[in-house]
């Protein structure tokens, strides 16, 4: 069976076992875990911010994020699609207390022009002020879509014009950056908090991390430990991210490769595909245009050998290529998928 259902799926090598096994260790919850530490220092230096929090996982760094960049009763603009809003147990609400403006896109970006027209920012009190915006890059529901640098600017700007602060859930920025070959720190910079996910591209088995300016940060510590994601001995978690940033990036070009190989054998087959939407590692399949649910889809190809997954569009399937994923399953799975689905 060819596992393609999404990135998060990758087991830990041999050599991050080692590394992980050889961590040094302490309370982290005390601040007294050198490997934990170590990893902080060195997220804040790659995305360009102040300081960093490790956190269990992305889901709990975004909820921190909006914890501390507003107050009960704010608003949030964010991506209908966005993980967010689809993924995090209606946290932005439950958690923090925001309400929500959805931008609809169907790539999952926006522009200046978005933001201003759902922005709330010169409401009386009877109204609730938009106070946060959030971008995902790159965006998982719509397909591995990759903010570019101006896109990013526009929207840092306009809302720097209205006193609105940013998010970037950037759970896979390091995909992002090696997609547009540029440092992470220049995708991060101007936004008031990130986060990067370990446990997605990188292949680690756990973790995420939430960096911005150092108060901010220490806020988001407090939040954690009410969240109850303080944690312990999580120097060898650690060690796993830092073998990660090391050696696992630069590979992400492969995934990326093997995402539009798997691609071109499906669009040469006459599979519903568009070549033009395969930015990353992820490969959008219109089952709907085949005429299957997006249930009958998954089906038909499991009995093939190919696990994929859903996505927020109606009977559209995804492929997501990641670290346990070689040439030869791509070339075995475009081969099932296009049987299934080809003209």
């Amino acid at each position: 069976m060819i596992d393609l259902r999404t990135d998060t799926l990758t087991q830990p090598t041999a050599a991050m076992r080692d590394a992980i096994a050889r961590a040094e260790v302490g309370d982290e919850q005390k601040r007294e875990d050198p490997t934990v530490i170590a990893l902080e220092e060195r997220v804040a230096d790659l995305l360009g911010q102040e300081d960093a929090v490790f956190v269990p996982s992305a889901t709990m760094a975004n909820q921190m994020a909006l914890r501390v960049l507003s107050e009960p009763g704010d608003g949030l603009v964010a991506h209908a699609a966005s993980h967010l809003l689809r993924s995090e147990a209606g946290g932005p609400a439950a958690l923090a207390g925001l309400m929500v403006e959805q931008v609809p896109t169907w790539d999952g970006r926006f522009g200046a022009e978005e933001l201003r027209a759902l922005a709330t920012v010169d409401g009386d009190r009877t109204q609730s002020t938009t106070r946060v915006v959030s971008v995902e890059n790159t965006h998982s529901n719509c397909g591995g879509r990759v903010w570019t640098l101006a896109q990013t600017r526009a929207v840092l700007d306009e809302a720097r014009a209205h006193g609105i602060r940013a998010h970037l859930d950037g759970a896979r920025i390091m995909n992002a950056a090696v997609a547009l070959g540029v440092p992470a720190a220049e995708l991060a910079g101007g936004f008031d908090t990130v986060t990067i996910c370990f446990s997605k591209g990188l292949g680690c088995p756990f973790g995420a991390a939430l960096s911005g300016d150092g108060a901010r940060v220490e806020r988001a510590r407090r939040v954690k430990q009410l969240l109850g994601g303080a944690m312990r001995q999580a120097g060898m978690m650690a060690a796993s991210a830092l073998y990660a940033l090391d050696h696992h990036v630069e590979r992400l070009v492969d995934d990326h490769r093997r995402a539009r190989a798997l691609a071109a054998i499906l669009s040469e087959a006459g599979a519903p595909v568009d070549l033009a939407q395969v930015e990353t590692n992820f490969v959008l399949i219109d089952a709907g245009a085949r005429g299957l649910s997006s249930a009958d889809c998954i089906g038909r190809l499991a009995e093939a050998g190919v696990l994929v997954s859903t996505t927020a569009r109606r009977d559209v399937v995804r492929a997501v290529t990641h670290l346990d994923v070689d040439d030869d399953d791509v070339t075995r799975a475009g081969a099932a998928i296009a049987r299934v689905l080809g003209a």
